[in-house]
């Protein structure tokens, strides 16, 4: 497989934060999130935006997931997309966003 045929299998898409709670069971701290992904529906995830981000702030935002890598436990509570950041600083993750507003659902290509 080559390396463009392997980013294509990745399916990354554009959701929008909808409910944002606390996950005290995390050993790091960390945010349980529930996104709209349009068509695809709602889906969960776990993760660490705690220091940059309050809740509040986080809902509406659209941001950037892979939606297709399984699902599994955080902390019991269960994770079915990446959500994508990166680092700024340590512990520091910035959310990855489009530019401007697009349609829930919509494909990275």
């Amino acid at each position: 497989m080559t390396p463009f045929e392997a980013f294509n299998e990745v399916d990354i898409r554009i959701g929008e934060v909808v409910r944002v709670e606390l996950n005290e069971k995390a050993n790091k701290p960390a945010y349980k999130f529930w996104i709209n992904f349009g068509e695809l529906g709602e889906k969960t995830t776990s993760a660490q935006y705690t220091k940059l981000y309050s809740p509040e702030e986080l809902v509406g935002q659209q941001v950037v997931c892979a939606v297709n890598l399984g699902s599994r436990k955080i902390a019991g509570f269960t994770s079915e997309v990446l959500m994508l950041g990166v680092d700024r600083a340590p512990g520091e993750v910035v959310y990855l966003t489009t530019e401007r507003p697009v349609a829930l659902g919509s494909k990275i290509f």
